[in-house]
């Protein structure tokens, strides 16, 4: 253990979800000595082509796009300052409900067995003393997500490893918060109904159920940057309409919650290593 670096890995569905919920941590802990591995489980080939072209129209190629996203992800790994990729390349499943959910070697119809299995070898290669992923919706409900999380979890059961344990999360007071700066920023977002809270209410937790506040505040431009590196993403990455100063103020803090321990670290926490060093 005393010649090994401490070790955070994050797992992800598709090129940019590193920069979007844990740029901040990846970024902060690589400062500090850490080794940061990075597994993301899709090639990405839902996302925009070209021109902003759209899954499933015409000129849309998802194997050009998964080239296109390879190399900016491998562009915010470097700003990032992670250690290692690990790319899964399963394809894109697409939002829930596409027709791509079901299409042949998509990550959402891959058995969990399977994919658990492949992140259980990495697992037990690089012995992460922390690994972050998503809750059980997927934060969202978007299946690439969902699918992370479940080959996650099955994989730390494979390989019995004891790692402190983290789903991304938002506590509810920024969820509001960000729902006010979108509307700020984007004129076609609608102010809020009444009706929808309790589909809100879905996302993320109360505040006091959070874990762990993180302040990257001091990395929120490498984070920012790293975001920037997926410009061909760039229609459906609202946070950079914000500008750096902004962005810096809504995404300074990252949040989680902890779901296996063995440290014995009091919560909440501002660290995901606490107890570890």
């Amino acid at each position: 253990m005393a010649d090994r670096p401490l070790t955070l890995m994050a797992v992800h569905a598709h090129p940019d979800d590193e920069a979007t919920g844990t740029g901040g941590v990846l970024a902060q802990y690589a400062a500090e000595g850490v080794r940061t591995v990075l597994v993301t489980c899709t090639d990405g080939g839902c996302g925009d082509g070209p021109g902003g072209v759209k899954p499933g129209d015409p000129g849309h190629d998802p194997t050009a796009v998964a080239s296109i996203r390879r190399q900016e992800l491998k562009e915010s790994c470097e700003v990032l300052r992670i250690s290692d990729l690990e790319m899964l390349d399963y394809a894109d499943s697409g939002m829930m409900g596409w027709p791509t959910n079901d299409a042949p070697g998509s990550f959402w119809r891959t058995p969990v067995e399977e994919g658990a299995a492949r992140l259980a070898e990495l697992m037990r290669h690089y012995e992460p003393d922390v690994v972050v992923t998503y809750d059980e919706n997927g934060f969202y409900g978007h299946p690439d997500h969902i699918q992370a999380h479940r080959i996650t979890m099955a994989a730390l059961e494979l390989t019995g490893l004891t790692p402190k344990v983290y789903w991304t999360t938002m506590p509810h007071s920024a969820v509001r918060r960000f729902g006010e700066t979108m509307r700020e920023f984007a004129e076609d977002v609608p102010e809020p109904d009444p009706a929808e809270d309790d589909a809100m209410a879905g996302i993320g937790l109360p505040d006091d159920e959070v874990t762990t506040w993180v302040d990257t505040t001091a990395y929120s431009g490498q984070k920012f940057d790293a975001l920037a590196a997926h410009a061909s993403q760039g229609e459906n990455i609202f946070f950079l309409r914000m500008g750096r100063e902004r962005f810096g103020e809504l995404m300074g803090v990252e949040t989680f919650l902890r779901i296996r321990d063995t440290t014995g670290a009091a919560v909440p926490e501002t660290d995901l290593f606490a107890g570890l060093r």
